[in-house]
């Protein structure tokens, strides 16, 4: 008897949780909306280095004058962490107006640490705290956008958090490739107002009106626009870039789980005649997120699809560069938590240089990295199998 009713229970808070899980991801695609970001001319510089972007992050932070706006998923509290969070509270003592969005999941400040910004004059919030109806579906949501707007004029967006191991100090992942862009002048705007929706979102703050965060911005050369996506549209932005290649598809992301429709666009762009390469990185950041890919790998490389493992430290990236002609850099992973839960931000690059730097550095990647072969996948241990079985059941949310 006892064995029923504990069997009865696990049952119902299953049931329970896959109801939560699908009525708050329904309520969130009914309330997602698109937004049509402008093309902009702007000035890019790409980082792929972590100990550059956080230097010239903390550089620009360093000369702000009248606002910083920063939003991570995760913000550490190491050396690195406190390092940005000192200089933090030295600005805001200073009269500059430091705002500070963190994800309540993903970052790991401490209560301490919380209150000593505010102390210094600094507002903190985080965003998108766990809440019913659907409390399971808002505990898997996330702010992953990584956001920073300096004065309005200068701006960094990409795959970069900030703690130790994105600078390659972390001796498990040794180093940490990444993709940053460093924004300055037309194009930050669509980053500010991204950066005050989620601060509105957390705060019940509107910050729209205020005309200092909005300065007037120089053009520059290079063609970019901002996408923002919030649980949806992405996977719909995916295909339709996949769809367009005529040459080649290269892929960059830390973690594969597209789902059927973008796995069917890759294959049928590679019977197409298309060459399609995808890195991803070799060790695991996550449990079974690792799995999960596999048995993806295993349809792609039999339709001539290449699959590559990162192995010299951590693949971190999150790029798409298709036909030597657009470049899709940001937030958003190549998984179904991103393209369904998550809330991201992107940016598609068309100025030819700027889709050949980051096309350059996939390149030389894959060049070192370790190809994924049919031997490989029919040499894998029935114990192997069982645990992608096991991460299959649970890929939406990994």
């Amino acid at each position: 008897m006892g064995w029923l009713i504990f069997f009865i229970i696990l049952l119902v808070i299953f049931l329970w949780l896959k109801w939560d899980y699908h009525h708050g991801l329904s309520q969130q695609k009914a309330k997602a909306k698109r937004h049509i970001q402008n093309v902009r001319q702007g000035n890019v510089r790409l980082f792929v280095n972590g100990e550059q972007f956080f230097s010239s992050l903390y550089e620009d932070i360093q000369k702000a004058e009248n606002h910083v706006h920063l939003l991570f998923y995760i913000f550490r509290e190491d050396s690195l962490g406190n390092k940005f969070l000192h200089l933090l509270e030295e600005k805001s003592k200073k009269g500059v107006a430091v705002r500070l969005l963190v994800d309540r999941i993903g970052s790991g400040l401490s209560t301490k640490s919380i209150t000593r910004l505010r102390k210094a004059g600094c507002q903190f919030a985080h965003a998108y705290l766990p809440s019913f109806p659907y409390f399971f579906f808002s505990l898997n949501r996330r702010n992953h956008r990584k956001i920073s707007v300096i004065d309005g004029k200068i701006g960094y967006i990409g795959g970069y958090n900030i703690g130790k191991e994105y600078a390659g100090r972390d001796p498990k992942f040794g180093f940490w490739r990444d993709f940053h862009l460093r924004l300055v002048g037309d194009g930050v705007q669509d980053l500010q107002e991204q950066f005050i929706h989620d601060w509105q979102g957390a705060t019940a703050k509107d910050l729209s009106s205020n005309e200092s965060l909005f300065p007037s911005l120089q053009k520059g050369p290079h063609t970019l626009r901002i996408i923002p996506f919030n649980g949806m549209f992405l996977e719909e932005t995916f295909l339709q870039l996949i769809n367009q290649a005529e040459k080649q598809i290269m892929i960059g992301t830390p973690y594969y789980i597209p789902g059927k429709k973008l796995q069917q666009a890759l294959v049928r762009a590679a019977s197409q005649g298309v060459t399609v390469r995808i890195l991803v990185p070799k060790k695991a950041d996550h449990l079974l997120v690792k799995d999960a890919a596999f048995p993806y790998f295993e349809e792609l490389v039999h339709q001539g699809v290449e699959v590559y493992f990162y192995k010299q430290g951590f693949f971190h990236g999150k790029a798409m560069v298709i036909d030597e002609k657009i470049c899709h850099l940001g937030t958003a992973n190549f998984d179904m938590r991103s393209l369904h839960i998550n809330h991201e931000i992107n940016c598609l690059m068309y100025d030819k240089a700027c889709v050949d730097e980051v096309l350059q550095v996939l390149k030389h990647d894959i060049g070192i990295s370790e190809r994924l072969t049919l031997d490989d996948l029919e040499t894998r241990s029935w114990f192997q199998r069982g645990k992608e079985q096991a991460a299959t059941l649970i890929s939406g949310l990994l």
